[in-house]
């Protein structure tokens, strides 16, 4: 339900930008609101409070975004808190930002690999990812996993490649385990 929540008020953000050929600006914006949010989360803590009035809400909204982001995106914030969907905020406003990023080409790799990589094996990465995929930019996550014990797994959206040698030696298991069970 709250990825249906997302996508439905993402979108229509989203196709208000493109349409008033607003994206970049929508975008700053709205990457300025979340930094702001992660950087307060007692403001997001009162706008969740139950004993807090809806109308109370709407007024912290409009004393907070007015004047620092445009009419726009201050109204749709007041649209969300209307429609009790407050808690869904970050998750509408990162589902904007993919959408933007789809716009432009730029794919997102999540990259786990045993080690730290140095920075010429990034930069090869990053350049069979590019020559591999249709994107035309790469927004590149490394991240250090020892349970991998060697090798690299990465993902990119729902597609991942795994050549990690903890999955080599699962794998491994499974096909000795079947000829076990054959004997």
């Amino acid at each position: 339900m709250a990825k249906l929540i997302s996508k439905t008020y993402g979108e229509a953000i989203f196709e208000l930008a493109v349409a008033e050929n607003r994206v970049d600006a929508l975008s700053e914006e709205i990457q300025t609101v979340l930094k702001a949010l992660e950087e307060n989360p007692e403001f997001s803590e009162i706008m969740k409070h139950p004993k807090i009035i809806k109308e109370e809400k709407l007024q912290i909204i409009e004393n907070v975004f007015k004047g620092r982001v445009s009419d726009e995106l201050t109204g749709f914030i007041r649209l969300i808190v209307e429609k009790d969907r407050y808690g869904q905020l970050e998750e509408i406003m990162q589902y904007f930002l993919d959408e933007v990023k789809s716009l432009k080409g730029i794919g997102v790799a999540w990259v786990r690999s045993a080690l730290p990589l140095r920075e010429e094996q990034k930069k090869r990465i990053e350049a069979k990812l590019l020559e591999t995929t249709c994107f035309r930019e790469m927004e590149m996550h490394y991240q250090v996993d020892d349970t991998l014990i060697g090798g690299m797994v990465i993902r990119i959206g729902d597609r991942v490649a795994d050549s990690s040698i903890r999955t080599k030696l699962n794998q491994l298991e499974q096909q000795l385990l079947k000829i076990q069970l054959q004997n």
